[in-house]
């Protein structure tokens, strides 16, 4: 079951879906969703007076096995990550630090063609984004992903051992939420994506 924690630390189970949310769980764009909806391969209603669709638990679960979408992002209540670099040792590092964390489901991408890709599939909640990336330079992705209304929630935090301040304040402003300097510590790491995603 996939659990909320609410303000005062009660926890209660997960059981309407907004289609953005239902588009996340399933990997695909938010668009399919509502085009799923539609036309009654997803079973929903319509909140009265108002264009928004919810869609109970029952028929997500049941769309997901007709169309044999894995179940792992409903069960799992994870936070998605997306690390976005072309060094395979900090790759590793990350990855191995992050699943030991165990609130976090991770991919990977090694330039910023295949992190617009895994970006589409994936719907990250983060992304580690390196600087210098061999095809494109960070703030164009930052610009990319934050321009696409699809992703308005996901968070971006560069990470670059080469950037001066100038080049950080342009990052922000393309989007990034924080930036990391190279080297840096694993519970720094973490902190920061903790606070990106207020948990």
């Amino acid at each position: 079951m996939e659990f909320l924690k609410g303000d005062r630390g009660t926890v209660t189970m997960k059981n309407l879906y907004t289609t953005g949310e239902a588009a996340e769980i399933c990997n695909v764009s938010q668009q399919t969703i509502i085009r799923c909806f539609d036309s009654g391969r997803l079973q929903g209603f319509r909140i009265p007076g108002s264009r928004f669709r919810r869609i109970p638990r029952e028929s997500l679960v049941k769309f997901m096995k007709d169309n044999s979408i894995p179940m792992s992002n409903l069960d799992s209540g994870h936070k998605k990550i997306l690390i976005v670099d072309d060094d395979a040792e900090i790759i590793e590092m990350m990855v191995d630090v992050l699943n030991r964390d165990g609130r976090f489901d991770v991919r990977t991408a090694s330039s910023g063609y295949d992190a617009g890709i895994m970006t589409q599939q994936f719907h990250p909640d983060v992304i580690l984004l390196d600087y210098m990336l061999p095809d494109v330079n960070g703030n164009v992705v930052c610009r990319t992903i934050k321009q696409n209304p699809e992703f308005a929630n996901t968070r971006i935090i560069i990470i670059s051992g080469v950037v001066n301040s100038d080049e950080i304040d342009d990052l922000m402003r393309s989007g990034a939420e924080d930036f990391l300097k190279k080297p840096f510590n694993i519970s720094e790491l973490i902190e920061k994506i903790s606070a990106v995603l207020n948990v």
